[in-house]
């Protein structure tokens, strides 16, 4: 699934898009906005690295990283939403994991990420993964390409 596809199909439906990104760093964000055109489908992003960037642009409830951790599919269903309630989108796409090489655990092991997209008047789809076979840098590319696979079951 490349970016293109997911910008054809944005346009083709009218759709406008914002990503909540962690550990991918505005990855999905730059593919997106590396089209031509892409102000016509593209709201948004935010890159909410720490704790309290998820809190304090996304308002994702501390509670809720504090019970789960930044890397769950609580909190990235709330930085989905969150990313819907702080913009003009239509549909927001959020990842948060561990890209390693440190960082992990036995239960959240480096290369787990958690991914969510909610469209508005829908529950959001969660997906979570464990990229095994990668080092930091594929498992952000792998992050990227799973949030715009993503991105197109939920439009669909």
């Amino acid at each position: 699934m490349t970016a293109h596809n997911v910008f054809d199909e944005l346009k083709r439906q009218k759709l406008k898009l914002a990503t909540a990104e962690s550990c991918t760093g505005g990855m999905i964000a730059a593919a997106i906005t590396d089209i031509a055109g892409s102000s016509d489908v593209f709201d948004r992003g935010f890159v909410t690295y720490s704790n309290a960037a998820k809190i304090e642009m996304l308002g994702v409830p501390a509670e809720l990283i504090a019970e789960f951790g930044a890397v769950s599919r609580e909190v990235a269903e709330a930085m989905a939403s969150g990313a819907l309630k702080y913009s003009s989108a239509d549909i927001a796409v959020s990842v948060t994991g561990i890209a390693g090489p440190g960082g992990g655990s036995v239960e959240k092991p480096v290369g787990l990420v958690h991914f969510a997209c909610a469209r508005r008047g829908r529950d959001p789809v969660h997906i979570r993964e464990t990229f095994t076979d990668f080092d930091r840098a594929g498992i952000r590319l792998a992050a990227r390409d799973t949030a715009l696979r993503l991105i197109i079951q939920t439009i669909g």
